[in-house]
């Protein structure tokens, strides 16, 4: 799930200014090539969209060792112009072209991609803005700004790459806010605060892969410390029924009111969400304006990044966020994914890094060769193994 936010509040405003594209190169070098030993199978493949000139992007591919020390994919870069990236165990799909095509790559044994097939959205002059799966792999959504801010749904034809639109479910909560499906594959959320609305959406898949709002959905916000409000931005889910969602503490006159904090909420059987977290419980991020947070496949940890860097939290189901590391880079974070091998996997676009490290219950450690270099990173999605 691709996070290149162009609308939101004001005080976000720096982190979803649209990217300005200039020439670039990657560049790796002989101790990133030779870090990963052939003979050992890869943990995780690494996909990086990057721009090339100002108007074609690629997409730069790496194979991720036990340790998080990166190798470059044969082949890689893959010359097609891709933004926004998501992937299952045979299929990466990008979105091209002016946002209006989803390309179907095949996802060789190694990791390399070839294009299989083209979709082309009718988007009456908007584009789309992001994409993403389900749990299963079977359904792509991809969010489409437009007036009524659409989730779109598409089948996956798994043996030949090609999609299908099946859905179309306009009224997301603002432009680029993917919702995150908690365990059961069939309640998802995400949130926005488009022009200081405070909005948390809850989505219900259907057996076809199908999106409709839930019914009568409920979900309330804790009470602001001066009695302002909560400006709050996307959700992650855990394995179970539990989410995060980060909020910006903002005054009945829309200043802001301290750091940007951390909420918990647990999905009940219909759907709606119920939460423990006020002011005093939830905790304050030192990363800034948020701009993404991603949780751990195994819902211990919660990356978060932001205008000021990258930080780990303990995250402890319906219970209260509780801090585990500090700032570990102080570059700005724009995107975030995590493998099943403990690492964790952080873009910085206006750094030009790909920053790559190792969590684990005794503490965070940067993998061999990170950061790595890549000139003007655009997004970025991750291929556990």
């Amino acid at each position: 799930m691709s996070r290149s936010i162009s609308v939101c509040s004001v005080a976000i405003a720096l982190i979803c200014a649209s990217t300005v594209l200039a020439s670039a190169q990657v560049t790796s070098s002989t101790t990133e090539n030779d870090s990963l030993n052939p003979a050992t199978s890869p943990v995780a493949y690494v996909y990086v969209s990057n721009s090339v000139n100002g108007t074609t992007n690629q997409i730069t591919a790496y194979a991720a060792a036990s340790n998080g020390a990166l190798t470059t994919i044969p082949g890689s870069p893959f010359k097609h112009n891709v933004n926004w990236m998501t992937v299952n165990g045979a299929w990466l799909f990008g979105v091209a072209n002016l946002d209006e095509d989803i390309y179907s790559f095949k996802i060789g044994s190694n990791g390399a991609l070839s294009l299989k097939d083209k979709y082309t959205v009718v988007t009456n002059g908007d584009g789309v803005i992001s994409d993403y799966l389900d749990h299963t792999g079977s359904t792509l959504y991809a969010d489409l700004y437009s007036t009524n801010n659409d989730y779109l749904s598409y089948s996956i034809n798994q043996s030949n790459g090609m999609i299908t639109a099946i859905g179309d479910l306009p009224g997301g909560p603002a432009n680029n806010s993917p919702v995150s499906f908690i365990g059961n594959n069939v309640f998802a959320y995400s949130s926005s605060c488009y022009q200081f609305g405070q909005e948390i959406v809850g989505v219900q898949r259907a057996s076809n892969g199908t999106l409709s709002y839930i019914s009568n959905f409920n979900a309330p916000f804790p009470a602001e410390k001066s009695g302002g409000f909560y400006c709050p931005w996307l959700a992650a889910a855990d394995p179970t029924n539990h989410l995060a969602i980060a909020m910006e503490p903002l005054t009945s006159n829309w200043g802001q009111d301290g750091p940007w904090q951390l909420a918990t909420y647990t999905a009940e059987a219909s759907g709606n969400l119920v939460t423990n977290s006020t002011y005093q419980n939830m905790p304050s991020v030192l990363v800034g304006t948020v701009s993404d947070y991603w949780m751990s496949p195994n819902g211990k940890y919660l990356a978060v990044g932001g205008s000021n860097g990258l930080q780990i939290f303990h995250f402890n189901g319906a219970n209260p966020i509780t801090k585990f590391t500090g700032l570990l880079t102080s570059s700005l974070i724009n995107q975030i994914f995590w493998d099943n091998a403990n690492h964790v996997y952080a873009i910085s676009q206006p750094g030009n890094k790909l920053f790559v490290y190792t969590v684990t219950s005794k503490g965070v450690t940067q993998a061999p060769g990170s950061p790595h270099t890549i000139e003007r990173p655009q997004n970025l999605i991750v291929l556990p193994k």
